[in-house]
């Protein structure tokens, strides 16, 4: 049996909005084609040594301020052994809170600076008014496999990230990196960052799909895979598409 290696880290601190579903997706759709997916877990506070690079995804879900001061000793700690398994390869998969803190920084609403991983180039600051937040559904239009995808989910975050070099998509619906912003995320060929919560990859099979393809063609394996019967999540998605796009 083919095997996907599943590193959550903070999954007892960073699950806002079901993120932590997005695991669950991930489990489902690798065992409908025969594939397990191994879940192993970095918490805080509780060392370990599982070696990052020998996973095939790091996870880390959405938090907001108060968890994010919380952990960062932590994932501080851990900023080598994430960097090892981003030069080796390995998927990144972040959420909100797990976008912002593997940037250069993030300052919160209290003009308190938290240190990122400073794996990429982008910054996070919130306004000083807690009220002003990016709230709602949003639309964004990416690319994979070389076509384009709509990716559908929901954005609730003060933070306004900026120096993005490679969005992940373009908004059509909703805010984005900022205010009213063109585009959402941040992306490379195994990196995919974003504020969409949902769980992100219930509402979006092709870009579950889309993870479990580069794992396995990292291990060298096939990665085109078997289609599922995704057809209930495909009537949701254009009935959503249609409320939230004939608006615009």
């Amino acid at each position: 049996m083919k095997t996907i290696k599943l590193l959550h880290m903070y999954p007892n601190v960073l699950d806002l909005y079901g993120d932590s579903g997005n695991v669950e997706v991930l489990k489902y759709r690798c065992a409908q084609r025969g594939i397990e997916l191994q879940v192993f877990q970095h918490l805080m506070d509780k060392p370990d040594d599982i070696d990052f690079a020998s996973m095939d995804i790091i996870y880390l879900g959405g938090g907001a301020d108060y968890e994010q001061q919380l952990l960062a000793d932590d994932l501080m700690g851990c900023k080598d052994r994430v960097k090892a398994a981003y030069d080796a390869g390995v998927f990144l998969l972040m959420i909100c809170g797990g976008y912002q803190l593997l940037g250069q920084y993030y300052k919160d609403s209290n003009g308190e600076e938290i240190p990122g991983l400073g794996l990429f180039t982008y910054h996070t600051e919130a306004s000083r008014n807690k009220r002003n937040r990016c709230i709602g559904n949003i639309v964004v239009e990416t690319e994979l496999m070389g076509e384009p995808y709509k990716v559908i989910g929901f954005e609730n975050h003060g933070g306004q990230t900026t120096d993005v070099a490679t969005p992940f998509g373009k908004v059509l619906c909703g805010n984005g990196n900022c205010w009213s912003s063109e585009t959402e995320g941040y992306c490379e060929e195994r990196v995919i960052a974003t504020y969409l919560h949902g769980p992100l990859l219930s509402k979006n099979p092709g870009l579950a799909d889309y993870v479990i393809s580069k794992c396995l063609e990292r291990q060298g394996e096939p990665s085109e895979l078997a289609p599922l019967n995704d057809k209930l999540e495909q009537e949701c998605r254009e009935m959503l598409f249609g409320r939230l796009l004939n608006k615009q």
